[in-house]
């Protein structure tokens, strides 16, 4: 019997419909060699702690981070959750300088919602992928300590209320929790050093000082706007990196909303945080995104002395007011 071999060396090859996963891997190859064992600070805050897909997808994101190799550790607020609470019960948000107004009654409240309702629910998110998330607070095992911080409006110190200054951070807890795999999930709250009391500490500056504390890579910021903007209202467009002196120079001109997010981010990048990233929460994803590719979608500030390349970013000599949209300070 004669076989026909005519179609050899004739077949195309198959196309096979996986492969653009495929590409998108070996693309990550760098960045996952480049994090592997490096802790990165989360601070979870704005439109992807109310919007359940969002909120779904920040926990994939984090899952992903820790089983890429990264050492992740979450902190939040709760902002929206607070101010809803608060409504409940009769009482008012106010905020002053960026900071929420927090009366004994207020941080009743504030205790409850963070510990009890906003934890749970992101540890609860974490834990449907595997035993990861651990829930605290800055109270246990004295992860933060801090004393009365006052509001400085018009260079006038303004009494907040129970709103704390952290003074001093025992990572202990969160490196114990870190080296047996789990993710360590950080309600911004603090152990008085001084008064007995409990203090509301806001999330952007408690996620700062724990990625200095602990020598993290990375602190990344989510936020409700698409990051700095070189030129509000007159453009939209975003600063992609600048170092940590060019935003020294605006931050008296942002909006108090996000003084103290750009404030979190300077504090650690001059105290030995390798990168600080503003990056917008409502974008699905927005963490892998700006981690494991070159697509950096929010801002990225960069200790004094790195260069930065003019042509991969917005001009920065006439920098204005940050926008006033999105985030109006309720991450506390």
């Amino acid at each position: 019997m004669t076989v026909n071999h005519s179609y050899e060396g004739k077949q195309p090859t198959r196309k096979h419909t996986a492969l653009p996963k495929a590409r998108i891997l070996i693309e990550a190859l760098p960045w996952l060699t480049r994090h592997h064992g490096k802790t990165v600070v989360i601070k979870f805050g704005g439109n992807a702690m109310v919007d359940d897909e969002l909120k779904a997808a920040f926990a994939q994101d984090v899952v992903f981070l820790r089983h890429a190799g990264l050492r992740p550790v979450v902190v939040h607020g709760g902002g929206p959750q607070i101010s809803a609470q608060l409504d409940r019960h009769g009482l008012v948000s106010e905020f002053k300088a960026g900071l929420r107004v927090t009366t004994d009654d207020a941080m009743d409240v504030v205790r409850m919602v963070l510990a009890g309702q906003v934890q749970r629910e992101l540890v609860g998110l974490l834990n449907r992928h595997g035993p990861l998330a651990v829930g605290m607070t800055g109270e246990d095992a004295h992860l933060m300590s801090a004393t009365k911080h006052f509001a400085e409006i018009d260079g006038e110190q303004v009494d907040i209320g129970r709103v704390g200054q952290i003074t001093e951070i025992d990572t202990g807890a969160v490196q114990a929790l870190l080296d047996d795999g789990r993710i360590p999930v950080v309600s911004s709250i603090a152990r008085s050093a001084d008064d007995g009391h409990v203090y509301n500490v806001n999330a952007d500056t408690a996620a700062a000082a724990l990625a200095v504390a602990l020598g993290a890579e990375t602190l990344v910021v989510l936020t409700d706007v698409e990051g700095l903007y070189a030129d509000w209202p007159n453009s939209d467009d975003v600063i992609s990196k600048l170092t940590a002196s060019q935003l020294e120079k605006l931050l008296p001109e942002l909006a108090s909303g996000m003084v103290p997010k750009m404030e979190g981010c300077l504090y650690a990048v001059r105290h030995g945080v390798t990168t600080a990233r503003v990056l917008d929460g409502r974008v699905p994803h927005a963490i892998l995104l700006e981690i494991f590719t070159d697509e950096g979608i929010g801002t990225m500030v960069l200790p004094d002395g790195t260069v930065i390349d003019p042509q991969n970013q917005s001009d920065q000599s006439e920098q204005s007011e940050q926008s006033e949209q999105g985030d109006k300070g309720e991450d506390q």
